[in-house]
């Protein structure tokens, strides 16, 4: 594979910000990062490919560990294609990895879903699948947000057995309510299986949520969002999040689910390390036509939201990864730090910080080029630049 040069770019490694800048890509992976000036001076093979960027900025490719579909495909699809145009929809945002997201619906309808997921891993030809996130079915009915309570499940071991079977290793998030029975006992097997166990869809008290941390429940889903708010006699899941420094925390940042002042307060708290972007998108994000259906019902899109058509009610997300880190940045939030959120932290979460999320020499070269105005100008996904539908 020929040598491939992102020239005079400002480069986000993760670690830093790289003005006037080339990236260096070589067989898949980072080969090295250099001043312009340096780069003048490197004699380039006859087949090297150089991008000549103006000043764009090339960062590591964002990850996206809570998204149930986009483009009008959906995991609740339980069709591997489906799972697969996800993956082509993706680098579109700048996305080069992600993990589809399944929620609560029927036994047989859920497991068919994880086998949809399973079968699709190793034939992306866009974001690689980086395992999937059950969001449930282990959560509170109290706290459902726009899930089905019916479909929720008390804690059931032989359940969890069934699905670990079925998905061969390659679940890699598990959202679950810490205050439920026998919780601690389902979380310490997750853990011990290599999931990440999130908090979420909880009414958990803060005791409850101190219990879980000692089970290994140090992550938390789409935080602030259908959980257990603060009081002052109980602090509850999101004052147990925000106490505890070594938990992580998803953030949906469309500017709806979780108000600008809130997330500067969260700011204040919580190490920018421990702040996960991610887009928790449903099925008509960025559909062209056609009725838009999520959740089974179909919804309109108002200010950047889906709402039941029926009755208004809120049905979720419509945002992007691009869109998110915009919005941060435009939140005041320093362009760095917002990357950060979207690449490095998410590859943390997941234990892939080795092969993934920063522009270290060595890493995969999963690596987004996007202009001043937040528009994707190409997406590499191990050296390999993708093409946009």
């Amino acid at each position: 594979m020929s040598l491939i040069c992102l020239h005079n770019a400002t480069v986000y490694t993760g670690i830093t910000v790289l003005p006037k800048s080339t990236v260096l890509i070589s067989n898949g992976k980072i080969e090295d990062v250099l001043s312009n000036e340096r780069f003048k001076k490197r004699p380039l093979p006859s087949d090297a490919q150089v991008f000549y960027l103006n000043g764009a900025n090339v960062a590591a490719g964002f990850i996206d560990t809570h998204i149930h579909g986009i483009n009008g495909y959906d995991t609740a699809d339980a069709d591997p294609e489906s799972i697969l145009e996800m993956s082509k929809a993706l680098v579109e945002y700048g996305v080069t990895g992600f993990c589809p997201t399944l929620y609560p619906q029927p036994d047989e309808n859920f497991l068919k879903a994880i086998h949809a997921v399973v079968s699709a891993m190793g034939k992306e030809e866009g974001a690689k699948i980086l395992g999937m996130h059950l969001e449930g079915p282990f959560v509170s009915p109290e706290k459902p947000g726009v899930l089905a309570g019916k479909y929720m499940h008390a804690v059931d071991m032989d359940l969890m057995h069934t699905y670990l079977e079925a998905a061969q290793g390659n679940i890699a998030i598990m959202t679950v309510a810490p205050e439920l029975k026998n919780m601690h006992e389902l979380a310490i097997m997750a853990e011990k299986s290599g999931i990440v166990v999130s908090a979420g869809h909880s009414n958990a008290t803060y005791e409850n949520m101190l219990e879980g941390f000692q089970a290994g429940i140090l992550h938390s889903t789409h935080f602030f969002n259908a959980m257990r708010r603060i009081h002052h006699r109980d602090p509850g899941v999101v004052g147990a999040i925000m106490i505890h420094s070594n938990v992580s925390c998803e953030v949906i940042a469309d500017g709806y689910h979780v108000h600008k002042a809130v997330l500067e307060l969260l700011l204040r708290v919580k190490p920018v390390h421990k702040i996960v972007l991610v887009t928790d998108a449903l099925k008509p994000t960025g559909q062209k036509s056609g009725p838009l259906i999520a959740n089974g019902e179909e919804v309109v899109l108002e200010n950047g939201l889906f709402k039941r058509k029926s009755d208004g009610t809120i049905a979720g997300s419509a945002l992007t990864m691009i869109k998110g880190v915009q919005n941060m940045s435009e939140m005041g939030i320093s362009l760095h730090d917002a990357i950060r959120m979207a690449s490095i932290n998410p590859a943390n979460v997941l234990n892939r910080q080795g092969k993934i999320g920063s522009l270290i020499p060595g890493k995969d070269a999963d690596v987004v080029v996007f202009d001043e105005d937040f528009n994707v100008m190409m997406t590499f996904i191990k050296g390999v630049l993708k093409k946009f539908s």
